[in-house]
């Protein structure tokens, strides 16, 4: 399944395979064609999306990349951070009964599978797949932030997926410059 968020995008424009590029989806997640993402699906998918975004990048700080690809990891921390205490604060104004924990939010075995994965690599090997992961989940989330913001049905979220999308489309650039720079 083929969705219109960055993961699938960066995936492509990264050179990885077109079934690396699949695999990596969630089944929960808007495809291209799709116009309407649930609040449920929205709610569960946000926090281990961006807990995944800050723990993939706390890897890349440690692991031996370039220093473009280090100060990008530095501001997905910094970003996805903000992120998740804007979307505490959205779920506190919102109708749903969702909640995130204090412990943060469990990975779903999508996101977790993806972690794994970087885990094992190192150097150049880690750098191109934390590329491509980073592409494929910002062509995901701005293809789940862009459904809701139109579609939505709680209006807390839908003003936190607005309000979330330029950065989104900002780290989106980034790393498909840092995909040109790294091919």
């Amino acid at each position: 399944m083929r969705t219109h968020l960055t993961i699938t995008t960066v995936a492509l424009l990264a050179g990885a395979p077109a079934a690396f590029a699949q695999s990596a989806t969630s089944p929960d997640l808007p495809s291209a064609g799709e116009t309407k993402v649930d609040t449920a699906t929205f709610s569960r998918t946000v926090p281990s999306a961006n807990r995944f975004e800050i723990e993939s990048s706390k890897l890349a700080e440690q692991k031996n990349v370039a220093a473009d690809v280090k100060d990008f990891a530095a501001l997905m921390i910094k970003d996805h951070t903000k992120a998740g205490e804007d979307f505490k604060t959205a779920l506190e104004r919102s109708q749903t009964t969702a909640s995130v924990t204090s412990s943060g939010p469990a990975l779903q075995p999508k996101d977790q599978a993806m972690l794994d994965q970087l885990k094992r690599l190192d150097g150049d090997a880690f750098q191109a797949k934390y590329i491509a992961l980073q592409m494929e989940a910002h062509k995901q989330a701005l293809a789940l932030f862009s459904t809701y913001a139109q579609s939505g049905d709680d209006p807390a979220l839908k003003v936190f997926a607005e309000k979330t999308l330029p950065t989104l489309r900002m780290h989106e650039k980034h790393v498909k410059e840092l995909a040109a720079a790294h091919s």
